[in-house]
């Protein structure tokens, strides 16, 4: 598969938006604040002088995500079908040959995020390229080329939804972000956020 390098002129930041959020009480994730602003707002600033353009995938809000002015896309599958869903619903509508993905709930973006994903990737010859906190994958932030679109929609449609499972049909680079643990803190609870909050 000939894909363009990746480089941050020719990929599309995705921010995850889309899930139901049952431990945040049902409450939309990303809209949620912390320091006075929203967590998208968080994770918009902290990507968009990464990537050449930004897309944002929800299944609700719609009007609310709309209003930072990028474009927002909605899975094509129903009752949320986990980030996949949401990767798949980008993967058929970008205009680059590469996305970055990162969910709506890690307000802490490494700002060397997209160079490191990219570096791995080309360094270890893979077709995309997922980070490590160095204890563990951190799946939803990835480095993915449109040209898997077709894989990921035939992987959909088979039943399976598990990340890691469709990861582990390609070649996929490891991208170590040992350094820096702490830029994939997430808030998954109202605990998680008061933590935050607090701390």
């Amino acid at each position: 598969m000939l894909v363009e390098a990746p480089n941050p002129q020719n990929i599309t930041g995705v921010v995850l938006a889309g899930g139901k959020a049952r431990r945040m009480g049902g409450e939309d994730k990303g809209l949620v604040e912390l320091a006075g602003q929203p967590l998208v707002a968080w994770i918009i600033e902290g990507l968009r002088p990464q990537v050449q353009d930004l897309m944002i995938n929800a299944n609700r809000s719609h009007e609310r995500y709309a209003s930072y002015g990028y474009q927002v896309i909605t899975d094509a599958m129903a009752d949320f079908q986990g980030p996949l869903a949401g990767v798949a619903a980008a993967l058929a509508v970008v205009r680059t040959p590469w996305i970055i993905t990162v969910p709506c709930d890690g307000p802490y973006l490494a700002p060397d995020l997209v160079q490191r994903l990219c570096a791995a990737l080309v360094e270890q010859e893979a077709e995309l390229a997922v980070a490590s906190d160095g204890a563990r994958l951190q799946p939803v932030y990835a480095l993915i080329p449109q040209a898997l679109a077709p894989s990921l929609e035939a992987f959909l449609a088979s039943g399976e939804r598990k990340v890691e499972r469709w990861y582990a049909q390609h070649r996929t680079a490891i991208a170590a972000f040992a350094d820096r643990p702490n830029c994939f803190a997430n808030i998954n609870s109202v605990e998680d956020l008061e933590r935050l909050r607090q701390g």
